[in-house]
């Protein structure tokens, strides 16, 4: 289960990047309850968004050239410049080197050998998020790619990330926890395009924890955003729904089933 108490390998970070950081903050803040806490100059404008007082995310407005429009994961290094250059020995590549954020961080963003981008958090005066799991809050990632076991062993290479089999209506479900972890501190899944309708390009996912999917899912509508998978149930899972926000980076929520022993 992703917490923020942060090991290595855990997602610790999460941040948007779009063309309307204020018609963002209005889009999530209707639908989380997030406050947007702009950064100043120092920054380049990079803040902070807030649920309740605590960081749930942060953002910054890009440009065409850096991009479309997404939500980047973060994990965390205790040294970022080391795992940049085990990301290159697994023929993946860095496209932002590692950097000193002040005295909060070093981050570093990176892609796996399929062109998924991701990113490092080293923390320093930051840790990382402050709430996770809580409704409005980040709750788990999903990774879909072409090459499920080639994903895999690039994750475990560069940031020593565990795989788990977990018997899975009409198949396997593939989950990410870090070294030395128990299968209990899974934070995420892998999913082959092959089994995902709709997902034609291999990515990083964030859900979010909510309370009421379908009610998501039609204020999402209303407010311009995109519904790339309606709300759905999964056995022993939840309820989730996949969504676009109205400038295109994609995101997922889900009403979570309580765990089992």
């Amino acid at each position: 289960m992703l917490t923020t108490r942060y090991v290595t390998g855990s997602p610790n970070w999460i941040d948007l990047g779009t063309p309307d950081i204020d018609g963002a903050a209005s889009f999530y803040g209707e639908l989380f309850g997030w406050r947007f806490q702009p950064g100043g100059p120092e920054v380049g404008g990079y803040g902070l968004f807030r649920l309740d007082g605590r960081t749930a995310a942060g953002g910054m407005r890009t440009t065409p050239e850096q991009g479309p429009p997404s939500w980047t994961v973060y994990f965390q290094t205790p040294d970022a410049d080391t795992t940049a250059r085990a990301a290159e020995q697994a023929r993946g590549s860095v496209t932002v080197q590692p950097t000193d954020v002040q005295d909060l961080g070093r981050m570093a963003i990176l892609a796996d050998r399929a062109g998924v981008s991701f990113g490092l958090w080293q923390p320093g005066g930051n840790k990382g998020l402050e709430v996770v799991q809580e409704p409005g809050s980040l709750c788990w990632v999903e990774l879909y790619t072409a090459d499920v076991p080639a994903s895999a062993a690039f994750y475990h290479s560069v940031l020593g990330l565990e795989t788990y089999g977990a018997d899975f209506a009409g198949g396997t479900y593939t989950t990410f926890h870090p070294a030395g972890e128990s299968e209990d501190a899974m934070f995420g899944g892998v999913v082959p395009l092959a089994g995902a309708p709709g997902e034609e390009e291999a990515y990083w996912l964030p859900y979010f924890e909510v309370t009421d999917p379908d009610a998501t899912v039609a204020r999402a509508r209303e407010l311009g955003g995109t519904v790339r998978l309606p709300a759905t149930d999964v056995p022993s899972v939840g309820r989730l729904a996949r969504l676009g926000d109205p400038y295109g980076a994609r995101f997922a929520v889900i009403r979570s089933e309580p765990r089992q022993d």
